[in-house]
């Protein structure tokens, strides 16, 4: 009987830890803003959504401030 090849899964990178927590407090207008938000375009991942916008939002004003050389 010939043996089996076991299968190896492909190299999968880790994903750093999250483990700084940070609170977010919102008035009832912006609550229902971004409820409405997220109904509309069907986001169920508050979290991941909030996490996203901030860090793109600080690396395009990252980008914008990059000194020019001309």
């Amino acid at each position: 009987m010939a043996k089996k090849k076991k299968k190896t899964e492909p190299h999968v990178l880790k994903k750093p830890k999250r483990t700084h927590r940070q609170t977010i407090v919102f008035n009832d207008t912006e609550m229902s803003v971004i409820t409405n938000f997220c109904s509309k375009y069907k986001i169920t991942k508050k979290t991941k959504f909030f996490r996203e916008t901030i860090i793109s939002t600080i690396l395009q004003k990252l980008e914008e401030d990059h000194p020019k050389l001309f």
